[in-house]
Parts: C-alpha cells; structure tokens; sequence
C-alpha cells in the first residue's frame, strides 16, 4: 500500500476508520453472490453500455459486502504504448469499489482513493477486480480493492485503498448538467435504479 495520508490535524491516517466504525452489513435486498449488478448508469465511463470507450466494467455481488468484476484493456485504454494508462486502471478501481454500495443499498461517492500501480497491465489483458467493504462509521464506508492480471489468482497489478461518502439523489440532481439529468430521470430503468436505492436499510 502507498504510505498513509493523515489529516490535516497530524492525528490518524485519512483512509484509517475510527474507532467507532463498525462492520459493514449487508442489505437483506442485496442481490445474491454471483449475480451480475449489471450498470448503474448507461453513459457512466466505468460500467455504462452506452460509453463507446468506456471500462464496460462487468461487477457481480460476491459474499459479504464484496464484489468481484473484470474489465479486458482495449486500445483506447492505453497511456505508454501497449499498456493501460494508469488513470483508467484508477478508474477501475474506483468502480469497482462504488459498486459495493448496492450491497448496502445506499448512493455514496469517492471521497477519497489512493491506489498503487505494482506491474504494467498491457492491453489485451483482462484485469480481474475484487473489493470489499471493512468498516462503516457514520456516512463514511471504508473499503479496499485489487486487480490482479490473466485470472483471479493471477499476479496482483493494482491496490487501492477508498473512502466514500453517503449522499442523497440531490447531490446529482444539484450539481449534474441538467440536460444529463433529465435523460437519466427520463429512462424508466435508471428512475427503477434511484427508487431502489432510496429504500434504504
């Protein structure tokens, strides 16, 4: 892991849970390990059907509050020639693990993400992606990923450590392009996404 970040104040580190954190549950109305969690968004980079270069990231619900996902390097992808750029295999990361938050059935975004790049992906190669949630503490879900190159057992290319922040539909509505917004709001299954989410534990 890269070395810790800690506050502002010097005290723990930033992606470190508190002391009161507590174990993430997982959602009785979580899909079962196995099922494909399908995109959360068609026009989203990392999952979406509908992003030309996009990660079309395939994630399934795994046990716990985990997932596993795959994404194949395509030649958009690349940064040195041959191998993936490093902002897209963050990007991976970072989908991955927001994906975990259909286990718990809440909308939280990245608060903060340090990843590290341990051997060049090329393109062509499949990256095999799993994450799990650790802790919870207030809004506040703590998590950790991997991607590992040819296989789930395969040699370890990325880490990365998260930390996401709960929010309400109104961070979207509020701060989205409004046009944007009213596509998706217009789409019965991205309106289905919302309202299954706005349940709630």
């Amino acid at each position: 892991m890269s070395s810790a970040t800690t506050s502002a104040s010097g005290g723990r580190p930033v992606l470190a849970p508190p002391p009161d954190a507590t174990e993430p549950v997982r959602h009785p109305d979580a899909p079962a390990p196995g099922t494909p969690l399908g995109p959360h968004y068609d026009q989203c980079f990392g999952c979406g059907d509908d992003q030309p270069y996009g990660l079309h990231l395939a994630v399934r619900a795994g046990e716990g509050v985990g997932v596993t996902a795959e994404f194949t390097v395509r030649p958009a992808h690349q940064g040195a020639p041959g191998l993936a750029h490093g902002g897209v295999l963050a990007s991976a990361l970072d989908e991955t693990l927001g994906s975990l938050n259909w286990l718990r059935r809440v909308i939280a975004v990245t608060g903060r993400l340090e990843s590290d790049f341990l051997r060049p992906v090329p393109v062509g190669a499949t990256l095999h992606l799993s994450a799990r949630c650790t802790a919870v503490a207030g809004r506040k879900m703590y998590a950790s990923a991997e991607g590992r190159i040819g296989g789930p057992q395969g040699p370890v290319a990325v880490r990365a450590q998260a930390l996401f922040v709960e929010v309400g539909v109104s961070h979207f509505t509020s701060n989205g392009r409004p046009e944007e917004i009213r596509a998706a709001m217009s789409d019965p299954d991205q309106v289905k996404v919302v309202r299954a989410f706005e349940v709630g534990p």
